[in-house]
């Protein structure tokens, strides 16, 4: 809620009186002061229809907020009728407009060193945050859940109205498939000490970027739980509401210069599940304020869902198979694959010397299946191979192995590990002519031994792959890499 003097992007003098909504509460602006009441409403996720109840949350909000603006808090005072009848409500220093976040980015000013320092001042609070078995608790998969779940129920009766019933649908399976196969994820979140009593309603519109610091208000009061947070969830909130400012390279900017502060390693999938997680909030309590006031809200809920939807899809979890015949470029194909889409790349090459104990770059050159490329060890080099991904993808790493994959057993395997793992699978058969791949056979160096006859014998006894896409690397390597990367995230509308 503003605590400035007009909307986020007005322009010119505030004026020295103005009230301000939500669908919780009301700000009044007088002179240099910010008052805020609480509104006698029950919404479900909070309840302030109780005097006691609005009196106890104000003075909470004030002991919170004082933690990252001790000087913006004054104290909690009254609205006094005159029959005695008191009203709490919050009493802060009224910022300037002109120094809000979101009114920066809106007026196109570079806001790289501000983010930075709002950047340096979250991880600075979080590192200081309390944290303890009550608060760890609500970061694991199943409170997670929990809070998804209640929120996407409290968006339901909106399907149809305000709200797209495909893209919540959608929204609903992606949620659920991600928290399916991560627990290891969480449980690993838990042990980091990475869920802490945060900020949880961290907006553009709440900072401001005073000359000797930022001040963040307004952080979630009426609920213990749910501002025990994953820090990483709490800042991805603001991230959100940068990118819907249009400011996605600065909300890039915030989570990587916070999580160099914090130190704090993340996958990419988790990242996005949180801004998810945080555009579908918006989503639904854009629903709540439309059904309060009667206003037609549609265009602002439905741009929230689709962030999230898109989120979603971006964060999906993925185990992305790479083969095909030695010469066909598919350890090429499988590391441009993974740089461009940020996931993890494991390779069979390279496995198969480590279990033989060999330098990587030193020959293993052998007969067609015989050596190191025998049966045996092939078996051992495929069930280390997805063992490893397993890991990986259980933590929320997507993961592209390069491998033939010329059994179909093996990747047989690998579909029923991407099933116990909640995890999309996408199958990429690399192409190219035999004398083609023989004439790159004979250029390369590294790591595989395979010669021109080794990859005859290979394409005459592999099994046949229906499942796989074909990607034809004659092509040069961009569009291959196009090629692949749309398949493994197709873009797609609903």
């Amino acid at each position: 809620m503003s605590l400035s003097g007009g909307p986020a992007g007005s322009a010119g003098p505030s004026p020295w009186c103005q009230v301000l909504e939500t669908h919780s509460g009301a700000v009044v602006l007088l002179g240099d002061r910010a008052y805020k009441v609480k509104k006698p409403v029950d919404l479900g996720f909070l309840d302030f229809r109780e005097l006691g109840a609005r009196r106890r949350v104000c003075e909470r909000e004030v002991a919170l907020n004082r933690r990252l603006a001790p000087d913006v808090y004054l104290g909690v005072g009254e609205l006094r009728d005159p029959d005695g009848t008191a009203e709490p409500v919050v009493v802060m220093r009224r910022m300037p407009d002109e120094l809000r976040l979101s009114r920066l980015v809106r007026s196109g000013t570079d806001v790289t060193e501000v983010v930075r320092e709002v950047a340096r001042r979250v991880a600075a609070f979080h590192a200081a945050a309390p944290t303890c078995a009550a608060i760890a608790a609500q970061g694991t998969r199943d409170a997670l859940r929990r809070r998804w779940d209640a929120n996407l129920a409290q968006a339901a009766p909106f399907a149809d109205r305000l709200l797209d019933r495909g893209t919540l649908d959608e929204i609903a399976a992606l949620v659920h498939r991600f928290l399916d196969g991560r627990s290891a994820l969480f449980d690993d979140r838990i042990g980091r000490g990475a869920v802490v009593d945060g900020h949880g309603d961290l907006t553009p519109d709440d900072v401001f970027c005073l000359p000797d610091g930022p001040r963040l208000l307004d952080c979630l009061e009426f609920d213990d739980a749910l501002r025990y947070v994953d820090r990483l969830d709490d800042i991805a909130f603001l991230a959100m509401g940068l990118e819907d400012l249009g400011a996605a390279g600065a909300a890039r900017l915030l989570i990587e210069t916070w999580a160099e502060y914090v130190d704090d390693p993340a996958p990419a999938s988790l990242v996005h599940h949180f801004i998810a997680y945080r555009a579908f909030v918006r989503a639904k309590v854009g629903c709540l304020q439309g059904a309060q006031h009667r206003v037609a809200v549609r265009t602002g809920v439905g741009a929230y869902a689709d962030a999230a939807l898109a989120h979603l899809r971006a964060g999906a979890v993925t185990l992305v198979l790479v083969g095909g015949a030695p010469g066909t470029g598919k350890s090429t194909l499988a590391g441009a694959v993974a740089d461009r889409l940020g996931m993890s790349v494991l390779g069979s090459d390279r496995i198969r010397k480590e279990l033989a104990g060999m330098d990587p770059e030193s020959s293993a050159a052998a007969r067609f299946g015989a050596g190191i490329y025998d049966a045996e060890h092939s078996r051992a080099v495929y069930a280390v191979l997805l063992r490893r991904a397993g890991l990986l993808l259980g933590r929320g790493e997507s993961v592209v192995v390069d491998a033939t994959w010329g059994g179909a057993e093996e990747r047989h395997r690998a579909r029923e590990l991407a099933r116990a793992l909640s995890t999309d699978v996408v199958e990429l058969r690399c192409e190219v002519d035999a004398d083609t791949a023989a004439a790159r056979i004979a250029r390369r160096r590294g790591v595989s031994d395979a010669d021109a006859e080794v990859a005859a014998r290979w394409r005459l006894s592999a099994a046949p792959w229906p499942a796989s896409h074909a990607v034809d690397t004659a092509r040069p390597i961009g569009e291959c890499v196009d090629a692949a990367c749309a398949l493994v995230r197709p873009a797609r509308g609903h």
